[in-house]
């Protein structure tokens, strides 16, 4: 455990390429659209639509972006290397603009982020955060970081709402079954890394993920949980086989690896993929025959992994036929258990809606849900995208001249209004009921504002860690 005494530093996780660079292209001609003497803009970040049934966001990843912009974030060979860029891209730069962010400002971005704290669940069309200039002449940055910040947090926050809304289902089925949600975060094991299309895809939505659960094998989402976050240790592993393993003597040594999977792990859980020839004969022979008496003296737990077939009916097979050969109880619900010294887990042919039908089979042939975990690879950090929730960033207001702020919007006949944005500078306020609504920042009372200050000229001033973003998505 750290000292508490010691404040947490967070890291970067990975460098940031040059920021002028990290935009859509487009962006670098706006500054000179916007309407002449433009001195500010107010934008805002939504999940503008449910997701096949999930209603709400886990708000997530914003802290791991902002680190990267924080400090000295533009010098002059990066806005020399940004203009030669652009010029051979084909499109004009604000060379005047940036020049000033890298010697005047030391670099710093003058822009204001305020957001929801992390791991707060909010519902859809609420405002998660907000993004305004805080010296005129700039005006164009708010915009301009639309690329980088939505990409943070769109990723992250899908990834944590269905993880969060996974083991919220897991957690109800468990309670009938089981009567209560004892062992809930190893329910749902990450199996992703290997799925997704980069290492930060793998650490930030592996880190998501781990806000509502504590089983994973992505590797790489401890670590940024560690730098960005602060969690010493956010998820945990068990020692596992895979095919190559299993085969590597063969089909007649199958039994033999197996056996030197015991012997190796004489204590706690270790899993065992069982399906490289012949799934219910390793069950029967193997593991219920010629090693059962070892399985049984161990002081842990075996878990027994299918890989294949229809796991709507090769997962009740493999509980039943461990049952048939370890034995099994019945839960106070009355629903049956394997043995303690015997689980399975499931993760071929895993995303969010094969898991429900899994349990609600399982449920049908009277069996506990104690009985199994999950692993879910693609289905849980690479099958997503922005249209799940339908993440935007939207200009809402404006200030021309040194004026008030005036509301800017769009809203398209061709949409039918499922594009229309909101108007004027944005917050989010918690009603009398308790939940989250979006506001204009002026009708919200001082104080009353939920999107607080994270980020101003250069500096972060909220430091979040993983223990309190758990905390507040914490299913109940």
């Amino acid at each position: 455990m750290k000292d508490q005494a010691t404040p947490f530093v967070p890291q970067a996780f990975m460098p940031a390429i040059n920021p002028i660079a990290d935009c859509d292209s487009y962006k670098l001609s706006h500054g000179a659209q916007y309407p002449e003497g433009t001195t500010h803009i107010s934008s805002y970040a939504e999940a503008r639509k449910a997701w096949d049934g999930i209603e709400d966001v886990v708000f997530f990843g914003l802290q791991a972006e902002l680190l990267k912009l924080a400090g000295q974030a533009v010098t002059l060979p990066m806005v020399e290397e940004g203009a030669e860029m652009a010029a051979a891209h084909g499109l004009p730069f604000d060379r005047a603009m940036w020049t000033r962010v890298a010697t005047d400002l030391g670099g710093r971005l003058p822009v204001r982020i305020d957001a929801l704290p992390e791991g707060t669940v909010a519902l859809v069309g609420v405002p998660l955060f907000r993004v305004t200039n805080t010296q005129p002449g700039f005006a164009a940055l708010t915009s301009f970081l639309e690329t980088r910040l939505l990409r943070a947090t769109w990723y992250g926050t899908t990834v944590a709402s269905l993880s969060r809304h996974v083991m919220g289902e897991i957690r109800t089925r468990l309670i009938r079954t089981d009567g209560s949600d004892d062992g809930l975060p190893f329910k749902l094991h990450d199996f992703g890394a290997r799925g997704v299309s980069s290492l930060e895809s793998a650490a930030i939505g592996g880190a998501a993920h781990l806000v509502s659960s504590m089983g994973t094998d992505t590797f790489p989402a401890l670590m940024l949980a560690r730098k960005v976050y602060g969690a010493d240790m956010a998820g945990f592993s068990i020692p596992a086989t895979e095919h190559s393993v299993m085969t590597a003597l063969g089909e007649a040594g199958e039994v033999q690896q197996m056996e030197r999977l015991l012997d190796a792990n004489p204590t706690g859980l270790v899993a065992c993929v069982s399906d490289s020839y012949d799934l219910f004969r390793a069950i029967r022979d193997y593991w219920g025959g010629s090693l059962r008496d070892k399985v049984l003296a161990r002081d842990g737990v075996l878990v027994v992994r299918p890989d294949s077939g229809d796991p709507m009916e090769i997962v009740p097979q493999t509980i039943e036929a461990l049952m048939t050969v370890f034995g099994s109880g019945m839960t106070p619900q009355g629903f049956r258990l394997l043995n303690p010294k015997v689980r399975v887990i499931q993760g071929d042919g895993i995303d969010r809606h094969s898991i429900i039908r899994i349990m609600d089979r399982m449920i049908e042939r009277g069996l506990a849900i104690g009985n199994i975990a999950f692993g879910m690879g693609g289905g849980l950090l690479q099958q997503v995208n922005r249209d799940c929730f339908g993440f935007s960033m939207k200009a809402s207001a404006i200030r021309i001249g040194g004026g008030d702020w005036q509301p800017i919007f769009k809203d398209p006949v061709t949409a039918g209004g499922a594009k229309r944005s909101k108007k004027g500078v944005q917050g989010t306020f918690v009603s009398d009921s308790g939940k989250m609504v979006a506001r204009p920042a002026a009708n919200i009372p001082p104080g009353a504002d939920a999107l607080l200050p994270v980020f101003e000229d250069g500096r972060l001033l909220r430091v979040q860690t993983f223990d309190q973003i758990r905390a507040r998505a914490r299913l109940t």
